[in-house]
């Protein structure tokens, strides 16, 4: 299995498959009736998640590929809250009731920088709008350089109950590099204030494939994690788009590792994680074997959205802020993406969906195929059959024939599933790419595989 050959081909820039379609093949169909149609049809026992998405930040990190904008002044941010609570109402309108939240988590951006009074006025509206109880998972994305005092009294009147941890890497080269200088003593003290807040879970993100980064300054980075003892750890692949973010055009192409050296820094950092005693979860998670996720992946109820890996089971995710896609089971809908038109249409009273897409049975048994890749490196074909009934047999005789093309030798088919070999698992998001009907329809541009 030469790696080097597999990295080179043209299925060496694929989607990171957090949804299917993915979010570039979402069409222009209406998606504010998309939204309505479906929010006012939700079972009234059925638990759903809710995602808020706030897109500030006080810096601008050069490898951020995230929806996010870049504010000296924070009143935008308290403007932008009170659109966020507004949009919570109207769907509660839309909705006819109070719905109940399973999970929620705050992204962005950086909500870690909202203030206390926010933090509280954001914890009675999740409340007054939505049924919050003691089961409710509730998560939010920290930057170490936004928490104060304050903010962690506001963390724990919004009742956050999991916290993940930006860290990408600690090299002072590499930081100065990305624009996200950030000390490992900083990071340490505020994961202690965190936990002290009674905050049970805590993740920490790092990245591999940065500029500047070499095996020596992964390596220590990936040490310094594990010191700080996180019940989980993302390791992201640098998604080096300045295409899409015209920001990256910052990072030097000449400063970036070439695509072997990045597939050797992934593999290390990985290998290293797991020696530690972290179960390997999905492509780039790891958790704690006693951890709810890595129970989870043991068990077969590890699920795939937006935000990566989750645990999350529920079939509806609504999506709330600017530019956040929200995910209904058979259609996904993205909100507008500019903040002030998105402010503009939810003071209005209105649901702030801009386009959808509603899945056909072929995308819905693809997603199918294709989620259980990513989190299981494999799916049985009685399982398929027994969710999709006869439909599902052209797509059994697809993946058999998949795997007698496979040239590369990257995945199988028994008598009874589909699967990724061992050795091919960093080839995830190729096999995957096998069952994208869309992948060769288009010009969309996409990251490295690895």
């Amino acid at each position: 299995m030469d790696a080097e050959t597999i990295l080179a081909s043209q299925r060496g820039s694929v989607p990171r498959y957090t949804s299917y379609p993915t979010a570039p093949h979402f069409t222009d169909q209406d998606g504010l009736t998309i939204a309505r149609s479906r929010i006012e049809s939700l079972p009234d026992d059925e638990a759903i998640s809710l995602y808020l998405h706030v897109p500030f930040c006080d810096r601008l990190c050069w490898f951020c590929g995230c929806h996010t904008k870049h504010t000296l002044k924070y009143a935008p941010v308290e403007a932008y809250l009170g659109a966020l609570i507004k949009e919570m109402a109207t769907v509660r309108a839309t909705a006819g009731r109070r719905l109940r939240l399973a999970q929620v988590h705050l992204g962005g951006g950086s909500p870690s920088m909202l203030r206390q009074p926010d933090f509280i006025r954001l914890s009675s509206a999740l409340r007054r709008e939505f049924e919050v109880d003691d089961d409710t998972e509730i998560s939010v994305e920290i930057d170490p350089s936004d928490v104060t005092e304050g903010t962690l009294e506001g963390l724990v009147a919004l009742g956050v109950t999991r916290a993940s941890v930006g860290v990408q890497d600690f090299s002072e080269a590499v930081q100065e590099a990305i624009n996200r200088p950030q000390t490992f003593e900083q990071t340490r003290d505020v994961i202690a204030a965190l936990r002290a807040t009674g905050i049970h879970s805590l993740n920490i993100d790092a990245l591999y494939g940065l500029p500047l980064q070499t095996e020596e300054r992964l390596v220590s980075t990936i040490d310094q994690v594990l010191s700080l003892a996180p019940d989980r750890i993302a390791l992201f692949g640098y998604a080096h788009v300045p295409w899409l973010k015209k920001h990256q055009t910052l990072i030097r192409d000449e400063d970036l590792p070439g695509t072997m050296e990045r597939f050797h820094h992934a593999a290390l950092a990985a290998d290293r994680i797991a020696a530690a005693g972290y179960d390997r979860i999905g492509i780039d998670h790891f958790a704690k074997p006693g951890d709810t996720m890595g129970i989870a992946a043991r068990e077969g109820r590890l699920f795939r959205n937006f935000q990566g890996y989750t645990t999350d089971a529920c079939r509806t995710l609504i999506g709330l802020g600017a530019s956040s896609i929200s995910s209904y089971g058979d259609a996904y809908v993205q909100n507008i993406v500019p903040t002030t038109q998105y402010e503009k249409t939810v003071l209005d009273g209105r649901l702030s969906a801009m386009r959808g897409v509603k899945l056909t049975l072929d995308d819905r048994i693809r997603a199918y195929m294709i989620e259980r890749l990513m989190c299981d490196f494999a799916f049985s074909f009685d399982a398929l059959e027994e969710k999709f009934g006869y439909a599902a047999r052209p797509y059994i005789a697809e993946a058999r024939l998949v795997a007698a093309n496979d040239r590369f030798g990257l995945c199988d088919a028994s008598s009874n599933r589909f699967a990724i070999r061992d050795g091919a698992r960093p080839f995830t998001r190729i096999v995957v790419s096998f069952f994208d009907a869309y992948l060769d329809n288009g010009t969309v541009r996409y990251s490295k595989a690895v």
